[in-house]
């Protein structure tokens, strides 16, 4: 049997593109993405709770980050790879700092990238109750309260330990309550829709526009023994959806959440909790506006490294607006 070739596609970029960077590779249908992050190399480790890579300085860029997927070597190749270059060059349409934004391409051997890329996923615990482990790692927890979540990184949208998630993860671990009704917009992996469920809440709708993004929610609540409280579907944010939530979560871009602050409103019922997390600094101001001209109270705002999540409630008696 001839072995399948791959073509490493690597872009240098900024940390602010990491996200929609790797949904456009998904996509594409790049099998596994890689993020090569100098700032892991000397982030101070108790900030996500433990280990999370083994790291090699060689690999990382001086400046800025490497977001690294892998192809196939195809008649299609050089077309999927212009593709790529346009649709991330359009993220600048959104103000999306792309930093060097310069793309390589080198060829690998598929029996190298099956193992080579499980060294950089290893279980991290990332708050209080809450570890994520990869699925072929062996993991005995520590405590008789902590929470496993199994993820599979190979199948899309990272393994859920960016600051972003780690946010939005924290959040829910202190806001959701018993027998509780959650919306999850944006779901990639499914991560929060599976962290909800396993923190007590009873059932949760996890939207996304990305049929990827619905099939792995749809694989790792399988995974995590969690399916039958979880409906996952292809969505455009909440649009036609009339559900009363206790808590709605949300980790997309800042634009994208501006957009449909209004409608988590709607979809809350009175003193429900609205948690919004992929923020970065200089959209921090605009994000907090919306929610506060759309009659949200401001409970938080919590930051890790560059990136901003807020914590807002909607008021128990209802406003009109």
């Amino acid at each position: 049997m001839i072995p399948v070739k791959w073509s490493e596609i690597t872009i240098h970029t900024t940390n602010e593109a990491i996200e929609p960077i790797s949904n456009i590779l998904h996509e594409a249908g790049a099998s596994g993405v890689v993020i090569e992050d100098p700032r892991d190399l000397i982030k101070e480790r108790d900030t996500f709770y433990g280990e999370i890579y083994e790291l090699n300085p060689d690999d990382y860029p001086e400046e800025g980050v490497y977001v690294k997927a892998y192809l196939p070597v195809n008649s299609f190749l050089g077309e999927t790879v212009e593709e790529i270059k346009q649709a991330v060059n359009n993220l600048l349409l959104y103000n999306i700092d792309l930093g060097t934004n310069k793309i390589t391409l080198s060829e690998v051997h598929e029996e190298e990238w099956a193992t080579a890329w499980k060294k950089y996923y290893k279980p991290v615990k990332i708050s209080e109750k809450v570890t994520i482990i990869p699925t072929w790692e062996e993991y005995k927890p520590v405590s008789s309260d902590e929470i496993i979540i199994e993820l599979d990184p190979g199948m899309a949208f990272g393994t859920g330990t960016h600051p972003t998630t780690v946010l939005s993860i924290q959040a829910l671990e202190r806001f959701v309550s018993e027998g509780d009704r959650i919306l999850d917009v944006g779901s990639g992996s499914g991560v929060l829709s599976i962290a909800s469920v396993l923190l007590g809440a009873d059932q949760v709708k996890a939207f996304d526009l990305d049929d990827i993004a619905v099939k792995s929610t749809v694989i790792n609540a399988k995974l995590n023994h969690v399916e039958s409280k979880i409906e996952s579907r292809q969505n455009n944010l909440l649009d036609n959806v009339n559900e009363q939530a206790d808590l709605i979560v949300s980790n997309i871009l800042a634009e994208i959440i501006v957009r449909f602050i209004d409608e988590a409103y709607a979809c809350l019922k009175p003193g429900g909790t609205f948690i919004t997390s992929g923020i970065i600094q200089a959209k921090k101001q605009e994000v907090r506006e919306e929610l506060e001209k759309n009659g949200f109270e401001i409970l938080e705002v919590n930051q890790m490294e560059d990136w901003i999540s807020f914590i807002a409630k909607k008021p128990e008696a209802e406003q009109v607006f």
